[in-house]
């Protein structure tokens, strides 16, 4: 990953916003080439759930469901979460 120093970054803030805009890949900007904050690609935001879900969607916490059986059909579920 990029990392980029902080000077550099507040150089070239609207490039850097494009090209993580455009590319989906994150720029890390740090100090002494260590990584301190990251720039990503804001995810899409599903008002109906919260923050956390939001956050688990975007980084994958749900993945691991993709690979699993239909058990329940949506008329199994009493209430819908989402």
């Amino acid at each position: 990953m990029k990392v980029l120093t902080t000077t550099n970054a507040r150089k070239s803030l609207g490039t850097i916003v494009e090209s993580v805009r455009m590319t989906g890949k994150a720029v890390a900007i740090g100090r002494r080439n260590t990584p301190e904050v990251l720039v990503i690609r804001y995810p899409r935001y599903n008002p109906n759930l919260s923050d956390v879900a939001n956050m688990a969607a975007v980084g994958g916490a749900f993945d691991f469901l993709y690979d699993e059986p239909d058990l329940y059909s949506d008329k199994d579920l009493k209430v819908r979460y989402a």
